[in-house]
């Protein structure tokens, strides 16, 4: 790194700046390229001020011996200089900052810090802070957009002991480096005080907030005979020194009427601040060093504290090659699928590539690369968007333009009334969304629902077995919830009437109508429904579930024939569809998919015998959660199939890229975000023709559902989903962890859409 080094103390001096020179000679030791510029003399409690009207004028100074006090000065730059001259300017650290950026050092290349320090004492609380001259000089660096640090030494003898400052300086520069490389975007600039103790290397690193306090005793300045002579800066610097920590007396001054002809002297009582620390909980910057420790205040260059980082800092031991690319939180509360992916993660990435935490208070800071894997409830969304080049997720906040059928709806018709020639026409149905709250109001939410309204004048005189069947889905079930078959409207308010009958007698019309008075959260709809229970047959084999919270949105489709494999007793059946959202916007199919079939052979709708009961959905719905043992029959991976697979997949691409298309351009209800990565199960049915039509988008898809038939389709994806969401899909987009994308394979993960949407 570049680092330009300034002070409030001036040059080396074993009188008044005894530090800088010991940092310095490590920082170059570690490596770095360093540059320093600091004012000619001692500028302490300076804070952030420049001399407005003071011609600025360098010397160049030629440090000496470690701690020898020998180093000289000139009014010339040397020609030719190698040895590292440094700048002298006789002005403030804010000053020496600004032309250490802007006006030297240029042919060093760009400056990647600006470190001042070290401080001869400690700068802690705001009564310090808001006053120093070192705080100041990083806090000019951060309103030019440099990262900045301050840092100061919290003596506690006067003895300077070389070996003690020698060690101060290592734990400082290595402390310095991991803030570099672990730097938290909330931040303008950190304050570092390192006390010099026996040990040093040896303590805690803590992130400390700012103590909050005042000066309580009144002035801090004393009066002293008027003189005309001036006192030198750096002496009467060590006076001040010498009197921390030492309460003033009341010197007794007796007042008179006007002006007294005074002059006045710099000495605060030390004693406020010392005891505002003791009186303190722990956390703040005097608490640390008091009691030894490193401490570490994140700052923003208007002196707020930056809030989120506190308890221990824990540095590296050892190389920095040797720290993991990234943390990881792998927590996806699933049986099935949680050791499914952490074996994914194990093929994808070697042992050093990551750490396994157990939650993202476990990271070494909160700057430092992590991913996580978890239920949507359990994503910390807030970090994800505070850390958007450090943090990783696997769910984007909002997607219900795809995950909500009623909104999935609107997503399809507002692209296709802009694109009607699109091909996602070919593979969508006519759709009917509509809003309902109780079964009363179902004629009022029907006025415009003209295409059923014709069907259902098709239907009149028809026998069952010969009308156009229409299928109800609940716009916020998932699963099979709720979801019915009619051809009349008798059929239809029937339905609402039954589950209206359905509901528990104490629900009143507030408790009924406060579930629906708004979405629930964007999440996994499967979070607000509840399947039919395995113990309850008549639930199987006669509905399925709904409850009141889904009583609001619903759509209405035509009833579409399928098609059928004898080899498979002619049993309906969906293809299910995994899909990989990264960032904002790429987006994969899985190669591989999966084939669910119904648990009884199929039959028409309305050629089920009547007997006054509803219909018989077991024939229709081939959702595996609904079934009492669905896995060794009816999950099958599609390749297995007797039919054209390519035929099928090229269909079901197309419409995918297109439906994800679509959703891009509706910037309220789906927002991918740079920083996360989404699965989505996509379920398609193929009609008696070969057709293939989008049924509907889930988010969280159920793994767990595909049983032992599906375990390879699932464990092959979530290895696709990894290798490419980490290091790539090894056609130069790189993944979030892996560079440029050359470590990245792709595999079975066919890329079908790639945009920026701008985020």
């Amino acid at each position: 790194m570049h680092i330009l080094v300034t002070n409030d103390d001036g040059p080396p001096s074993n009188q008044s700046s005894p530090y800088i020179h010991s940092f310095v000679k490590t920082l170059q030791a570690a490596g770095h390229v360093v540059s320093v510029i600091v004012p000619h003399q001692q500028r302490s409690w300076i804070g952030k001020a420049h001399f407005a009207a003071q011609i600025v004028k360098p010397t160049y100074f030629h440090p000496g011996t470690l701690h020898g006090d020998d180093g000289t000065t000139h009014a010339k730059p040397l020609e030719d200089d190698d040895t590292g001259e440094w700048v002298l300017v006789n002005s403030t650290p804010a000053t020496a900052t600004q032309l250490g950026l802007f006006h030297f050092f240029q042919d060093r290349g760009p400056v990647d810090l600006v470190l001042s320090g070290p401080n001869y004492g400690r700068n802690i609380s705001t009564v310090f802070s808001l006053s120093s001259g070192t705080i100041g000089g990083a806090m000019e660096a951060a309103v030019c957009k440099k990262r900045a640090i301050a840092l100061s030494y919290a003596f506690f003898s006067r003895n300077h002991d070389p070996e003690i400052i020698a060690a101060a300086s290592r734990k400082s520069v290595k402390l310095v480096e991991h803030l570099m490389s672990h730097w938290d975007d909330g931040v303008d600039l950190y304050s570092i005080n390192v006390p010099l103790v026996e040990g040093i290397e040896e303590k805690k690193v803590m992130y400390t907030h700012l103590l909050q306090n005042s000066w309580e005793t009144g002035s801090s300045f004393s009066e002293i005979e008027a003189k005309d002579e001036d006192e030198d800066p750096a002496e009467k610097e060590m006076v001040v020194r010498e009197q921390e920590g030492q309460s003033k007396e009341d010197e007794g001054v007796e007042k008179k009427k006007g002006h007294q002809h005074r002059h006045f002297t710099w000495n605060p009582n030390f004693s406020d601040v010392h005891r505002s620390v003791e009186a303190s909980e722990p956390g703040n910057d005097g608490w640390a060093v008091n009691n030894g420790l490193v401490s570490v205040t994140p700052l923003k260059a208007s002196f707020a504290h930056v809030p989120g980082l506190k308890g221990e800092l824990k540095l590296f031991s050892g190389n920095l090659a040797n720290q993991p690319r990234f943390y990881a939180c792998i927590d996806y509360e699933d049986p099935y699928t949680h050791p499914i992916i952490m074996k994914a993660l194990s093929s994808v990435a070697s042992p050093q590539d990551y750490t396994l935490i157990s939650s993202m208070n476990d990271l070494p800071s909160t700057s430092s690369p992590f991913l996580q894997i978890s239920s949507y409830e359990s994503i910390p969304f807030q970090h994800l968007l505070n850390h958007p080049t450090t943090s990783l997720a696997n769910s984007y906040v909002i997607r219900k333009g795809l995950i909500r059928k009623h909104y999935l709806a609107h997503t399809i018709h507002s692209y296709l009334v802009k694109n009607p020639d699109s091909e996602l026409k070919r593979h969508v149905p006519v759709t009917v969304d509509f809003e309902v709250d109780y079964a009363e109001f179902l004629d009022e939410a029907l006025v415009e629902a003209y295409e059923l309204h014709e069907a259902f004048a098709r239907n009149q005189e028809k026998e069952a077995q010969d009308r156009e069947w229409w299928i109800l889905k609940p716009g916020m079930s998932d699963r099979g919830q709720g979801i019915r078959l009619f051809s009349t409207e008798e059929q239809l308010h029937d339905i609402f009437d039954q589950w209206e009958a359905d509901q528990p007698d104490s629900d009143d019309e507030d408790e009924r109508s406060n579930p629906s008075s708004s979405d629930p959260p964007d999440s996994d709809p499967a979070e607000f429904t509840t399947a039919p229970s395995a113990s309850h047959p008549q639930e199987q084999t006669s509905t399925a579930g709904i409850i009141t919270s889904q009583l609001r949105h619903f759509i209405a489709q035509p009833y579409i024939p399928p098609l059928l494999l004898p080899q498979y007793g002619n049993r309906k059946f969906h293809i299910r569809t995994y899909v990989l959202c990264l960032g904002a916007l790429r987006v994969y199919i899985y190669k591989e998919m999966l084939a669910l079939f119904a648990q009884v052979p199929y039959r028409p709708p309305g050629t089920q015998p009547s007997n006054g009961a509803e219909t018989d959905m077991r024939p229709h719905l081939t959702n595996t959660c609904l079934q009492s043992s669905p896995f060794p029959s009816t999950v099958h991976p599609l390749s297995t199939l007797p039919l054209s697979p390519q035929v099928i997949i090229r269909q079901i691409t197309t419409a995918t890229r297109i439906l994800f298309l679509a959703a891009t351009q509706q910037a309220t209800t789906f927002q991918p975000l740079p920083n996360a990565f989404e699965v989505f199960g996509l379920d398609f049915l193929v009609d008696a023709e070969g057709g293939v039509w989008v049924l509907e988008v889930n988010a969280f898809p159920g793994f767990g559902m595909s049983g032992e038939g599906g375990r390879g389709v699932v464990e092959g994806l979530w290895r696709g989903v990894l290798r490419v969401v980490l290091w790539g899909d090894g056609e130069g987009l790189g993944g979030f962890f892996g560079g440029g994308g050359e470590e990245g394979e792709k595999g079975d993960m066919i890329k079908i859409l790639d945009i920026d949407m701008g985020r």
